[in-house]
């Protein structure tokens, strides 16, 4: 069966690109008017939006090589140039060094994005699909904002001076353009057991976010930077056990607690003359044991022995 894709089916994760590019220059336009709360809600908007267009292109198979450079774009602008120019509107000095950590952060965006796409079209391992290389853009936008973020919770501090304002942007930077890998959720799936428990952590995470959206803000994020270890060390157990790769979950935790046979309570099969080959036999006994009582040979057979001894040879029998 052929799908056919209307026009306006196709124009709409087109629509929502343009719409997270448009929240994303609102929040140049609310620090401009030094409204930085609003400024923070327009990038994660536009956060939200970008996690979207994709996943409803891919449903509708509405995907086109246009809508891909759109994205690219609008990240650039979104995440790059918007987040940039609200930490220098905020910390604006006279020495422009906030100019030049603004243009940093805006052009590893930039290289990040492109690097995205170049990786496109090249072959990767099953595994691999399951990260990203580096910080992706929307994280990498919303971290530069978090000593913004802090300050307009907590009041000015250590986290609102400008050096460490700029340390903290050209580190996040960084991050962007590492090769270090961080965790997908494009390709987490969730067990049909676990979808009550996670519609219920969505509700009382909207309502924190409702309450108390920056402190909500502020504790994801740091929830984000401390996974990075995690997806650091699962992708390299990831690349060194093949047989874990299209294993599910639950699987992949017993192949991780399996490091040996004995944790898996499997036996080896015992064969005749095992010891003999080299395989190691228990040292202890069993509880139970028989013990046959054996009678020193008579004078006749013990004299045969002797004499085949003598002649070197070996007397064949069964004994």
């Amino acid at each position: 069966m052929v799908r056919v894709v209307t026009p306006g089916v196709r124009l709409l994760p087109n629509a929502i690109t343009v719409l997270a590019l448009c929240a994303g220059l609102s929040a140049v336009q609310f620090a401009l008017h030094h409204n930085y709360v609003l400024a923070i809600g327009a990038i994660g908007v536009a956060a939200v939006l970008d996690s979207l267009d994709g996943r409803i292109a891919r449903l509708l198979d509405a995907t086109s090589k246009m809508g891909a450079e759109l994205d690219s774009l609008s990240d650039a602008i979104s995440f790059g140039v918007a987040p940039a120019l609200v930490l220098y509107i905020w910390h604006t000095d006279t020495e422009g060094i906030g100019w030049v950590t603004s243009l940093v952060f805006a052009v590893c965006i930039v290289l990040r994005l492109a690097r995205f796409n170049t990786l496109l079209d090249v072959e990767k391992p099953p595994y691999a699909k399951e990260f990203f290389v580096g910080v992706p853009a929307p994280a990498g936008g919303l971290l530069a904002l978090l000593p913004l973020i802090v300050t307009l919770e907590y009041g000015d501090g250590w986290w609102s001076s400008e050096p460490v304002v700029w340390v903290w942007t050209v580190g996040i930077a960084l991050l962007l353009i590492s090769r270090i890998p961080t965790l997908s959720l494009k390709t987490v799936k969730a067990p049909a057991k676990a979808v009550a428990p996670l519609l219920v952590g969505v509700g009382l995470l909207a309502a924190a976010i409702i309450q108390y959206p920056l402190v909500a803000l502020t504790v994801a994020l740091l929830v984000y930077l401390a996974h990075i270890p995690y997806a650091v060390r699962r992708y390299h157990w990831l690349a060194n056990h093949p047989e874990a790769w299209h294993a599910p979950l639950a699987e992949r935790r017993a192949i991780r607690r399996a490091r040996s046979t004995r944790r898996l309570r499997l036996r080896r099969p015992k064969l005749a003359g095992a010891g003999r080959l080299g395989g190691r036999q228990p040292r202890t006994q069993p509880e139970h044991v028989v013990r046959v009582r054996t009678f020193p040979p008579d004078s006749e057979d013990r004299n045969r022995r002797r004499s085949w001894r003598r002649i070197g040879l070996r007397q064949r029998g069964n004994r």
